[in-house]
């Protein structure tokens, strides 16, 4: 049996590769409707979306969904990352962000962030610029160089800038596939800075 997560996974590559999907589990079904593909879940009804005539694909997933989670994690393994607020329907947006190579993207509350910052900590200690982990603000990637928590806020200090964040508040970072010490040039960082 296609497990939910599988399911999610082929809706996304059939909608990037402009394909049309017919899949079913016992939870969620993915669809084409209207040369749009869809994942209805049995209970909580459409969950996302993704027209098939846009190119390059965008993707709008409920809000509200009990399966955003999945989901959101799904679209960041295809570099599709949250833009903008809720629309009038409830449903977020997703859009295609190139991410450097040697990195992976991440879109999870702030709270895992500062798990894997736990994890890389020791490279932003270190001379130059630590290019561990990133995270994208200002529609840029930037060095993440410290992370504070205080008052129930995460403070996420980049070049030049620092970012107050709760717990809760969805954030878009990097982490490197395969940490490297010696990778902390200023010619890394000019890569970073993609669009």
């Amino acid at each position: 049996m296609l497990s939910n997560l599988d399911l999610m996974r082929v809706f996304v590559y059939s909608s990037i590769q402009k394909q049309e999907v017919l899949l079913s589990n016992p939870f969620l079904t993915a669809q084409t409707v209207y040369k749009s593909n869809q994942v209805i879940a049995k209970i909580e009804g459409v969950i996302a979306t993704s027209e098939l005539s846009h190119a390059p694909s965008v993707f709008s997933v409920n809000a509200t969904s009990s399966y955003w989670d999945v989901m959101n994690e799904v679209l960041a393994d295809y570099s599709y990352l949250l833009t903008g607020e809720i629309d009038r329907r409830g449903f977020y947006e997703y859009r295609y962000c190139q991410v450097p190579n040697g990195y992976k993207m991440h879109s999870t509350k702030s709270v895992y962030l500062w798990r894997a910052w736990w994890k890389y900590r020791k490279y932003a200690l270190q001379l130059g610029i630590p290019l561990e982990l990133l995270i994208r603000t200002r529609n840029a990637w930037y060095p993440i160089r410290d992370l504070t928590i205080s008052d129930g806020l995460l403070y996420i200090k980049t070049l030049g800038n620092e970012i107050a964040v709760h717990a809760d508040d969805l954030v878009t970072w990097l982490s490197k596939t395969q940490p490297d010490s010696k990778n902390t040039t200023p010619i890394a960082i000019a890569e970073t800075n993609i669009e």
